[in-house]
């Protein structure tokens, strides 16, 4: 298996404040990574370690295979970053920011162009090419960043609270395109304060806390594992307990049978089944509540991402 980025033992300090504390982390070549997690988790300074702006305490970071550390250009030319926090000289016009960005890559001026107005007209900006940086909206300086990460044609996309400040039409074109360029082979590593980008875009999700992975899976299987779902089937007629035995957490109430499960499908599909079986018994609704990565991170770190939002940044953190 070819691995995108490989993390070993990796820690990071800022004086008495363990920002990463031994972190092991995989991540297969393809693979789009999400990283949930509160305010001074180490969410940032994990993804400074891996592009290079931060200096490991200890351990390693190998971006296809290259040291971070040891052999920083090879392992950056894999690497395309959008941060957090905007670094675009502000009296650039849009055009001349995406062209500067393909000399640092070693791209001809000609293919700089080119590959600037692909990037314009991607990202919906060619009305705004001549438009100073500092005059754009929030939503338009994000996608931006994005399109400035994309202009060495990077294997690692890099995305840091990427649609912070984006409308939500804004967002979901954002999700289309992402999703695509992750169907053509484009690793992408995702940090986000929204629960619903990370379960709709993510193939594994990683929950931050006190610079550790406390868990990293499939948003499904964290669900499945931390989230009891719910069934509820109005019958008509009154049903009798005995007739479902072998559904040990049912419950009835009159004409309503009510039963958490940790595996939502499966069961769903038995009981329906067995409803089937009982004459004269019609289903007349049929309700599924199912957990979402939200309650996930609730039980893991114990807020809210509403909470998370409301603190103090990591990078304020680490300041102080």
């Amino acid at each position: 298996m070819v691995f995108a980025v490989q993390i070993s033992d990796l820690s990071k300090r800022y004086g008495s404040l363990t920002a990463i504390d031994h972190l092991q982390l995989e991540i297969p070549s393809g693979e789009f990574l999400g990283l949930l997690g509160p305010n001074g988790a180490g969410k940032s300074t994990l993804i400074n370690c891996i592009v290079g702006l931060a200096k490991p305490t200890t351990g390693e970071v190998k971006v296809f295979g290259h040291s971070v550390r040891s052999e920083p250009l090879k392992a950056k030319s894999f690497m395309g970053f959008s941060p957090q926090e905007v670094n675009v000289e502000r009296f650039f016009n849009l055009r001349r920011t995406l062209e500067f960005q393909g000399g640092f890559y070693g791209l001809s001026k000609a293919r700089a162009k080119d590959r600037a107005q692909e990037m314009l007209e991607q990202f919906g900006l060619v009305e705004k090419a001549k438009e100073q940086f500092f005059r754009l909206s929030g939503g338009m300086r994000k996608r931006l960043l994005i399109a400035r990460a994309m202009m060495g044609y990077p294997k690692l996309l890099i995305l840091d609270e990427p649609t912070a400040g984006v409308d939500v039409a804004q967002r979901h074109e954002l999700w289309k395109y992402l999703s695509h360029l992750n169907r053509d082979g484009t690793t992408i590593i995702l940090t986000t304060h929204y629960i619903d980008e990370a379960q709709a875009l993510c193939e594994r999700v990683g929950i931050i806390n006190h610079g550790r992975i406390l868990e990293l899976g499939s948003p499904a299987k964290l669900i499945d594992q931390y989230c009891e779902s719910k069934i509820r089937v109005t019958i008509e007629g009154p049903m009798d307990l005995s007739e479902f035995r072998d559904f040990p957490k049912l419950s009835i109430n009159g004409n309503e049978i009510t039963m958490p499960t940790h595996s939502l499908g499966p069961t769903t599909e038995r009981l329906m089944a067995r409803l089937t079986e009982i004459p004269g018994r019609r289903v007349l609704d049929l309700n599924l509540h199912r957990g979402n990565l939200e309650e996930v991170f609730l039980r893991v770190t114990g807020k809210t991402m509403a909470q998370e939002a409301d603190e103090p940044s990591e990078t304020t953190v680490a300041k102080l």
